[in-house]
């Protein structure tokens, strides 16, 4: 067994979660072994340094892996406002930033942008400052993503660059250190270490609290890592930063994980099981954001809608839980909890005036009492993301694609879907629905192809992401079914996905022209600077030129809508991706639905 798979066998056994005596578990078994130990030496420059010779032999002389099982107890709830001593082989000094300056890259999706805020929050508690100039950091990080080749590839080519600035780095100055962060560290763990000597420390997605102490080990010249997985860590406790003044937006994540282990995905493997945040520290963050003056939050989470907050004893009795019509999944129904209905409810009453979104939802978390409080709060957005991947069920069956029927009845599943399509429609009214889909998978035929062309055709989206097919190890996919779709009939399939979701979104965006339409105003259109953008409710971009208008709640005042303000925006235009319009007045969510 690897030396991190045994580490992370032991934390489940004991029932450790991600702290710092585990962290250290895993550097002194990793040095024991050959795979990582050959990466983790001292550079030359610094065997004569006496500090690093003194946290060496502290290093040597630290507790063993029989200290650890000895000294195991059951887990306590920790409070956030508790300091966890430093680790034996550290002084609480060294795990302090000293203002050395970091520099932090995102890659990826939304879930990437909310760790980022995370893991500057730990470091920021920890003495580090915050940098945007890649010059003067001390420390860069990367947010990474797996989820396509592609997307690793983007950092491996990234890497390359960080490369040169880190041989080229003035020895007056402390020696830069690089590390990766997120879901390619997770995946590809040591096989990072070793194809790139220059990355010092590895952290996976529940490891960011460790942080301080990774940079602290790589301070002495070694590298570090700390990616197991946890199954409670969901940083309840820590509040992301917001680092720009003039946002009007914000990212909270209320669960992290994935069960659905659909064949083609990687999440459950680098982001581990579902598991969700209590519903009181959401709350709270909701309610600070609002304080700040933030106008809109979207709730994230890798199944968002499968939210289930156990944290109180009360609302964990058996009850069954509410799917979609007609849809199942491929693991036990979960029973009992606080479900994403009741969180949606509580959140939206934080502030009338903050709009609520969320995503990545799951088509079959959709059961009618999530439908109808979308319909009946003005400030949820009537927006509704719905992955459907293929639209043949013959592939929707490879994918693994659990809500549907076929799982336990071997239906039509593209019907249920559809029925789904058709019940949120005729709940909420003019709905803005998206999708996800994926080109060439494996099996994937040319009738299979003209299948999800139809359903793009039949359903006609107002946005869509589509992506040709990328292998990842460790999936089902990877172990069971072969890759045998020719990478140019992906790509060829793929562009005639996007020229038929461009044709029916255009469609159905055009049914927007001579609407008025509520929109939150994010700031100077990137491509004129008479004009500025915002989003509607169905998320659409909408541009509109910068001009005076009148304030409904102050009749008389003339003004020019700012970043954060609601404006009427009466639309002339509309593509695939963008509405055209102009302004009538600024005013509130509230005072809105009288307009529109």
């Amino acid at each position: 067994m690897h030396p991190l798979q045994c580490v992370l066998q032991v934390q489940r056994s004991l029932g450790w979660g991600p702290l710092a005596s585990v962290s250290w578990l895993s550097l002194r078994m990793c040095r024991a072994h050959s795979s990582l130990s050959s990466t983790m030496c001292p550079s030359p420059e610094r065997q004569e340094d006496g500090a690093r010779k003194d946290f060496s032999s502290r290093l040597a002389a630290g507790p063993t892996f029989q200290h650890f099982l000895k000294s195991a107890s059951a887990p306590q709830e920790k409070l956030s406002s508790e300091v966890e001593d430093p680790p034996p082989y550290l002084m609480m000094d060294e795990l302090l930033g000293r203002q050395r300056k970091v520099y932090l890259e995102t890659y990826g999706c939304q879930m990437n942008v909310n760790d980022t805020e995370i893991a500057w929050s730990i470091l920021q508690k920890s003495g580090y400052l915050r940098t945007s100039n890649l010059q003067e950091a001390d420390v860069i990080l990367l947010v990474t993503c797996s989820i396509r080749e592609k997307a690793e590839q983007t950092i491996w080519n990234r890497l390359h660059q960080l490369k040169a600035l880190k041989t080229r780095r003035p020895r007056s100055r402390v020696p830069l250190r690089i590390g990766i962060l997120g879901c390619m560290a997770e995946r590809l763990k040591e096989e990072i270490l070793n194809r790139e000597k220059m990355v010092d420390i590895l952290a996976g997605p529940d490891a960011y609290r460790d942080l301080p102490r990774l940079l602290a080990v790589a301070e002495s010249g070694q590298q570090a890592a700390n990616v197991l997985l946890s199954l409670d860590e969901t940083y309840a406790d820590v509040m992301p930063v917001q680092t720009s003044a003039s946002a009007t937006s914000a990212f909270v994540s209320i669960m992290r994980g994935c069960d659905n282990m659909c064949s083609y995905c990687i999440v459950p493997f680098t982001r581990g099981r579902e598991r969700s945040r209590p519903i009181a520290s959401i709350l709270e963050e909701v309610k600070k954001l609002s304080e700040q003056g933030l106008k809109e939050v979207t709730l994230l989470g890798q199944n968002v809608n499968s939210f289930r907050d156990n944290s109180e004893v009360q609302f964990n009795s058996a009850v069954p839980t509410n799917l979609s019509r007609g849809f199942t999944t491929n693991y036990k129904t979960k029973q009992g909890g606080l479900r994403f209905a009741h969180l949606l409810d509580q959140v939206s009453r934080v502030d009338p005036e903050m709009r609520i979104r969320f995503t990545s939802p799951h088509p079959k978390d959709f059961p009618d009492e999530v439908l109808q409080l979308i319909h009946e709060r003005d400030n949820i957005c009537k927006q509704i993301h719905l992955p459907a991947q293929s639209g043949s069920s013959r592939v929707l069956e490879a994918m693994r694609r659990g809500p549907f029927p076929f799982v336990l009845y071997c239906r039509y599943s593209r019907e249920a879907y559809v029925e789904l399509v058709h019940h949120i429609r005729e709940s909420i009214p003019g709905v803005s629905l998206s999708s996800d889909f994926i080109a060439g998978f494996c099996g994937e035929t040319e009738e299979d192809h003209v299948q999800t062309v139809s359903l793009l055709r039949e359903v006609q989206y107002n946005m869509g992401f589509l992506f040709a097919y990328s292998m990842r190890q460790k999936t089902r996919a990877y172990h069971r079914l072969k890759d045998d779709v020719p990478e140019e009939v992906k790509l060829r399939r793929l562009e005639e996905l996007i020229t038929i979701f461009r044709e029916e979104a255009t469609k159905a965006n055009q049914t927007s022209v001579g609407c008025t339409q509520l929109v939150l105003v994010e700031g100077l259109s990137k491509r004129s600077a008479t004009d500025l953008c915002g989003r509607n409710d169905g998320n659409l971009k909408v541009i509109f030129p910068d001009a005076e208008m009148e304030d409904v709640n102050n009749p008389g005042l003339r003004v020019r809508a700012q970043p954060g303000d609601y404006v009427l925006v009466k639309i002339t235009s509309a593509s695939s991706q963008t509405l055209r319009g102009h302004v009538l007045c600024r005013t509130t969510l509230r005072d809105s639905s009288a307009y529109c």
